[in-house]
């Protein structure tokens, strides 16, 4: 029946070869419409939404909590072998925040009430201050308001001066310190960094390394946030966001020698540029490699033409598809074109070979033998042999992309869309048109007795026949030997893979700075300088984060008036190691703001507050022992921001819940992040009365992407079980067989194994990100496996020897996988040339699977096979 089904379509195929070649022309004029007429735009990859405690606290926190949501660029302003804080340095940083508001486009973005804020502003502030206070002692005679006569602030005055002052313009903060001297400078410092002293507003130790020493008024480096609000706050959208930091990164690369801008816009700015280098430099790299190779296999101009015009056809399809099902764009999608070139080539090399065999008579599957077809009658042959496998190849391949559907993450269901479609568009290419295509032209140099009887790949004379009769020797010699061989390599990948790294880190998909080879690129294939995967490093290193979604947060609900609570979370703070993902202050105390941090900040310049929790302090500790709820009540009096981002107070006055936001580093895993404030809340509910939830960007990052990788695996495991059952059910179907199926797929797990032992090797990790291409693995290894099985059977048939039927099928099917994956693995191991990780990843990964899938159909399968002879040949 199989041979019935496959000959009917091939005589379909050779007597209506124009009406296919127009019929499917107008269907790729109109399909590739949608490239034109449809809408696809950019998008970030995006979160998925997951159903969790976490994701549920965090919901209650946006719900209740008076959260600033708004979106913070950092500048950071280093000067390694010397100091940062000097006058002249604080100026530089307060000018550029006047270009700031010069500048139209970045003032449209800025936040109103603060559009940036660093410890420039601070000594500016108290500069103000004073040269106000010098000024009202001038006009009222009196020199010893607490200033000296040279202007410079007493101890007694450094906070209290700037408190009774107004908030000064940025032009004011400007001429205020314009007007000090350097030693007057100095003093502000000493006064303002003292760790006993107390400044209104913003902590001057937060503009400043972690390794900076509380008290001196040196350091090597600092940093401004820069505030801008939010698109649904504001008319501005995400994109002049992101336009304005890299404004503000041009400004600053200006003003500054030693400075860079960190935030969103800077690396998506720099994420886009990195992709369009890397496909202006691989591209050419990629186009080259594929001509040379098809030229090498073909050894024929038209057959490269028409190969190349399938793809060209293919392409059009997924653009279109893309187009008309509104699919956005995004850096998931961009490996979706090479593979689909990658699998053209591999279903041309098929196509065209097979016609070879028919064209020169090695190939007889209809039972006659002859020297020479003609074009006709060899495409019958051709193309009723190798349809089915195709056909399965292409199912089995797009159930591995499919699968992939299952993902909550959206840019990944859109990723299995556009690859599964995508292989559809391939097989009706390259089983309809372009088979129709090439038999046109051959009829055409047939007619004008054009000889074109070129030998397969493999199938004529040469090292490449014999080192593929090779293989099929080996496969009858040594079949167990090599069996073996390849279980125990397997065993050992798969024991590798048992230490893979599973985490997910976000610093891992910044784009890296070109190698070096890369700088003597001409002009326009030379890279641009990518230099925000080392800031993160630098800030994460020296400097708390800040943006939406950079904390970890700890909701604390139940009895939050305990004292305990202050207690738990004071010495939580004191006793977070620095050897964790938790920022660590100078003062050697975690970066967490809670209820206790919020109460001595504000203790320290009201003293209404202070005394009230002197009054019930019975252990010395600066914390109210008791009746914390009538001190919670002065907090909100005396600093009702400042309560409401630590408390939750219900409209009747009593305290729902309580909530820690905690410092953590940008460039640690999302997995580390979570474990280490779960470790926090697990700590403080340990030692309070309290239910503590954690929660917060980074930690809602691990569940998702936790949630992820199961799904994939699932996933994963749904594309073995249903490929299983199409192999199965396909030999059954053939021959009543379906141990073949079986046997069919054990190289594939074998070839998985070894890429997964591979991946471990290399510290590639294997999370969401790379969980996608593993499963891709098995369906392009089950094409290979297909392809020989399928043509092992068909030459079983046709010779009485195991030898001959081996012989047969290595070197007629091999040479056509040998030119197939040599020419998917290039097309995809160009792309280890990349800036961008994410794609050297898919590179690496997918092209090793291609080599490991080749190797093990070329040696396991045949052997198996044998062996399967072998064992049917002593059950007879």
């Amino acid at each position: 029946m199989k041979r019935d089904i496959s000959s009917r379509y091939a005589a379909f195929l050779v007597s209506r070869s124009r009406l296919i070649i127009a019929l499917l022309l107008v269907v790729s004029a109109i399909v590739g419409a949608g490239a034109v007429v449809g809408t696809t735009g950019e998008e970030q990859i995006g979160q998925a939404g997951i159903d969790s405690p976490e994701q549920a606290a965090l919901d209650r926190i946006d719900a209740t909590y008076g959260t600033d949501d708004a979106v913070v660029s950092q500048v950071v302003v280093r000067d390694d072998e010397g100091d940062v804080l000097t006058r002249e340095s604080l100026l530089k940083s307060l000018r550029l925040q006047k270009q700031f508001h010069d500048n139209e486009s970045i003032n449209a973005t800025l936040r109103a009430e603060t559009g940036a804020i660093g410890i420039e502003n601070i000594v500016a502030n108290v500069a103000y201050a004073h040269q106000q206070s010098e000024r009202a002692d001038a006009a009222g005679g009196d020199d010893s308001n607490g200033t000296a006569s040279n202007g410079t602030a007493t101890n007694a005055t450094a906070g209290s001066a700037a408190e009774r002052s107004s908030e000064p313009t940025l032009d004011q903060q400007i001429a205020a310190l314009e007007s000090r001297s350097d030693a007057q400078v100095e003093t502000y410092l000493s006064r303002i960094l003292d760790p006993d002293a107390s400044v209104p507003g913003d902590d001057p130790a937060e503009f400043l390394p972690t390794a900076y020493e509380p008290g001196t008024t040196r350091a090597d480096a600092r940093t401004t946030l820069v505030f801008q609000t939010p698109p649904g706050d504001s008319a501005t959208t995400e994109e002049e966001i992101n336009d304005a930091q890299v404004t503000i990164d041009a400004l600053v690369e200006n003003r500054f020698a030693d400075a860079f801008v960190f935030g969103q816009g800077i690396i998506d700015e720099e994420s886009s540029q990195a992709i369009g280098d890397t496909f202006t430099i691989i591209t050419p790299i990629a186009v080259v490699l594929l001509l040379v190779v098809l030229a090498i296999a073909y050894r024929d101009l038209m057959d490269v033409l028409v190969s190349v015009f399938g793809v060209a056809v293919v392409l059009v399809w997924y653009a279109g598809i893309q187009g008309w099902l509104g699919i956005p764009s995004n850096s998931t999608l961009i490996a979706v074109p090479f593979l689909l070139i990658g699998l053209s080539i591999d279903y041309s090399l098929h196509v065209v070979m097979r016609y070879r065999e028919a064209r020169t008579g090695t190939l007889d599957t209809d039972d006659e033998s002859v020297e020479r077809r003609d074009p006709t009658a060899a495409m019958r042959v051709g193309i009723a042999g190798v349809v089915l496998a195709l056909a399965t190849a292409a199912f089995s391949t797009a159930v591995g992309f499919l699968s992939n559907y299952i993902s909550p993450l959206g840019s990944i269901q859109d990723f299995a869309i556009l690859s599964g479609v995508g292989i559809v568009a391939i097989f009706v290419v390259f089983a309809a048109l372009v088979p129709a295509l090439k038999l046109e032209l051959e009829r055409f140099f047939d007619r004008r007795d054009r000889d074109r009887r070129n030998a397969a790949v493999g199938v004529g004379s040469g090292w490449l026949r014999r080192l593929l009769s090779g293989t099929a020797t080996l496969a009858r010699r040594a079949p167990i030997v090599v069996i073996v061989l390849a279980v125990v390599l397997a065993a050992g990948g798969a024991y590798g893979a048992t230490g893979i790294d599973t985490e997910f880190n976000q610093a891992d998909f910044l784009p890296q700075d070109a190698p070096a080879w890369m700088d003597s690129l001409p002009g326009p294939f030379a890279p641009g300088d990518y230099d925000v995967s080392e800031n993160l490093d630098y800030l994460s290193e020296n400097f708390r984060q800040r943006g939406q979604g950079s904390d970890g947060q700890i909701l604390l609900e139940g009895n939050v008036t305990a004292p305990a609570l202050l207690t738990a979370t004071d010495q939580t703070a004191e006793n977070t190691a620095q050897n964790g993902t938790i920022v660590v202050g100078a003062d050697g105390r975690a970066a967490i703001e809670s209820p206790t941090s919020v109460l001595r900040s504000v203790a320290a310049q009201n003293e209404t507050v202070a005394d009230a929790i002197a009054t019930r302090d019975m252990d010395g500790d600066g914390l109210p022992d008791r009746d914390t709820a009538a001190v919670y009540d002065l907090l909100f009096d005396a600093a009702p921001e400042q309560a409401s981002s630590v408390f939750y107070r219900a409209d009747n006055g009593s305290y729902q819940s309580a909530r820690l936001t905690v410092g953590v580093q940008g460039n640690a895993s999302s997995q580390a992040v979570a474990g280490d404030v779960r470790d926090v809340a697990s700590t403080i509910e340990g030692d309070a009365p309290v239910t503590a939830t954690a929660t917060g960007g980074p930690v809602i990052t691990a569940v998702v992407q936790s949630a992820l990788f199961e799904t994939l695996v699932e996933g994963f495991a749904i594309t073995l079980v249903v490929i299983l059952g199409l192999l199965a059910g396909l030999y059954w179907w053939r021959s009543r067989t379906p141990g073949l199926g079986v046997i069919a797929l054990v190289p594939v797990l074998i070839a998985l194994a070894w890429l997964l032992g591979t991946m471990a090797a290399l510290e590639i990790p294997f999370n969401s990100e790379t969980v996608v291409i593993t499963s891709l693995a098995i369906g392009l290894g089950v094409d290979y496996s297909i392809h020989v099985s399928e043509r092992f059977v068909d030459e079983r048939v046709r010779h009485d020897t195991l030898a001959d039927t081996l012989s047969a099928t290595l070197t007629g099917t091999g040479g056509a996988l040998l030119g197939s994956a040599v020419t998917t693995a290039a097309g995809f191991g160009v792309l280890a040339l990349a800036l961008s990780p994410p794609l050297q990843r898919f590179g690496i990964v997918t092209g090793l699977s291609i080599v490991y899938a080749f190797v093990a159909c070329m040696t396991v399968l045949p052997c198996l096979l044998v062996l399967r002879e072998r064992l049917l040949a002593r059950v007879a």
